[in-house]
C-alpha cells in the first residue's frame, strides 16, 4: 500500500522554513522522548518531570516572548510547538502552555520591570516552575464570582481563598494568584510557594490528564510582599487576557492529539484483517477516516489563520474562542472515532487514542468550556451578552 501524506492541502507550503524546522524538531523530540514513556506515566498518574529541563532547553517555555532569555518565536511557530507536544500527550502540552501563557505572559504584560527581569529568565530555563490560580471550587466558568480575597496590611497583602484544578500546582515554585480587593477589583500576585499560609495539594484520583500535575492552592492568611503584586492589572480583564493566550495554544494542541489518533487509525485499518481483508477496505471505515482528515485540515487552517492574525496584532478573543471551540470538539470526536476503529485494542495503553480521548474530555472543559465559547461567539454575533 502506498504511503499516506495527511497534508492533503499542502499546508506546509504556507509555513516558513523556520516554522517547519521548529515543528520538525519538536516532532522528533516527542517521538524519541515523550511517546516511549507517556503511557507508563499515564497509567501511574505521574507527570514526567525529567522532561522539564529538556523542554526548556528546546526553547519551548515562553517561546513566543522576545528577550529575557526566551526564544522569540512567532505565534505560528509557537502554535506548531503546542501541536507537536500534544501529539505526545495533553499533559505535556499543558505544562508548557501554563508556564508560557498563564505564568510568563501575565508577568510580561502586567508586571514591573523588576518582576520581569527577576522571573522571566528563570521561568524560561525552568529554574522555577509556575502555576495560574484563577479557577475556584465554585467558580470556573464564572471567574467574576471568585471568593478569594486580598487585603493590604502594611507592606504586605493577606490572601484568603482556595483555587482548584490548577495545572502544575504541586510542582510550582510560584503561583500567579488572582484575588478580589476591598474595592471589589481583581488583582494579581506572584506568590512564592514558601509564603506563610500557602499550601498546594495534588489531586490524584483523575480519569483524565493523568500524566499532568493537577492540584489545588489553599491560601490561609497567606502573606505576599507588596513588591509581588502585579502593578498593571485591569481587574477581570487581565486574567481573561491570559486565558486568551492559553486558548490559542490549545487550539493548535488539540490538532496534535487529533493527528496522532488519525495516523494511528489509518495504520491500524491497513493491518487489521477481518472477513479476509484489511478493515480499511470497508466503506464504513473509509468514511470515518475521511471525516477525520477533513476536520483536521480545517482545524489546522483555522489555527494557522488565527496565528497569522496574532502575529499581525489583528486577532481578538472571539477568533481564539472559535479556534478553541472547534478544534477541541473535533479532536475529541476524532479520538472517539479512532477508538471505535481500533475496537478492543483501542482501550489499551498500547495504543494512544483512548488516552487522547480521555485527556480531551478535560481540554474541552478547561480554559472555557465548549458551551461558554459558544456564548462568547453568540455575543460577538449579536452584541447581546447571554451570560447575564
Amino acid at each position: 500500500m502506498k504511503d499516506f501524506d495527511p497534508d492533503i492541502l499542502k499546508i506546509d507550503d504556507l509555513l516558513t522554513d523556520d516554522e517547519k524546522m521548529v515543528r520538525d524538531t519538536i516532532h522528533q523530540f516527542v517521538n524519541k522522548r515523550v511517546k516511549p514513556i507517556i503511557g507508563k506515566h499515564y497509567m501511574e498518574g505521574t507527570f514526567p518531570k525529567h522532561l522539564i529541563k529538556e523542554i526548556a532547553d528546546l526553547g519551548l517555555l515562553g517561546a513566543n516572548i522576545s528577550g529575557y532569555g526566551c526564544a522569540g518565536m512567532n505565534n505560528v511557530a509557537y502554535g506548531l510547538c503546542m501541536q507537536e507536544l500534544e501529539r505526545g500527550d495533553s499533559g505535556v502540552r499543558s505544562f508548557a502552555s501554563v508556564q508560557s501563557g498563564l505564568v510568563m505572559y501575565p508577568i510580561l504584560a502586567f508586571g514591573s520591570d523588576k518582576q520581569k527581569e527577576t522571573y522571566l529568565p528563570r521561568l524560561a530555563k525552568a529554574e522555577i516552575i509556575g502555576c495560574f490560580g484563577l479557577t475556584e471550587p465554585d467558580f470556573g466558568s464564572n471567574p467574576a464570582g471568585m471568593l478569594t480575597k486580598c487585603v493590604k496590611k502594611g507592606s504586605k497583602y493577606i490572601l484568603n481563598g482556595t483555587k482548584r484544578w490548577i495545572t502544575n500546582a504541586d510542582i510550582a515554585d510560584i503561583a500567579i494568584v488572582w484575588a478580589r480587593n476591598e474595592k471589589n477589583e481583581i488583582e494579581g500576585f506572584i506568590v512564592d510557594k514558601k509564603s506563610k499560609g500557602y499550601e498546594a495539594r495534588e489531586i490524584k484520583e483523575k480519569l483524565s490528564l493523568r500524566a499532568s500535575d493537577t492540584g489545588e492552592l489553599i491560601l490561609e492568611d497567606c502573606e505576599v510582599p507588596e513588591e509581588n503584586k502585579l502593578p498593571f492589572t485591569q481587574s477581570l480583564k487581565s486574567p481573561l487576557m491570559c486565558l486568551t493566550q492559553a486558548r490559542y495554544g490549545i487550539a493548535w494542541g488539540a490538532m496534535g492529539a487529533a493527528l496522532d489518533c488519525f495516523e494511528e487509525a489509518v495504520q491500524y485499518s491497513k493491518t487489521r484483517v477481518q472477513f479476509d481483508k484489511p478493515i480499511g477496505a470497508f466503506q464504513m471505515i473509509q468514511e470515518k477516516l475521511v471525516y477525520m482528515l477533513e476536520e483536521i485540515v480545517k482545524g489546522q487552517l483555522l489555527a494557522l489563520r488565527v496565528g497569522r492574525l496574532k502575529d499581525e496584532n489583528k486577532y481578538n478573543h472571539a477568533m481564539v474562542s472559535l479556534a478553541k471551540k472547534n478544534n477541541v470538539f473535533q479532536a475529541l470526536t476524532i479520538a472517539r472515532i479512532a477508538r471505535d476503529i481500533l475496537g478492543a485494542s483501542g482501550i489499551t495503553i498500547e495504543y494512544n487514542c483512548m488516552r487522547h480521548m480521555c485527556n480531551l474530555e478535560s481540554v474541552i472543559t478547561y480554559e472555557g468550556t465548549h458551551n461558554v465559547h459558544t456564548l462568547v461567539l453568540g455575543n460577538y454575533i449579536t452584541g447581546i451578552d447571554a451570560f447575564k
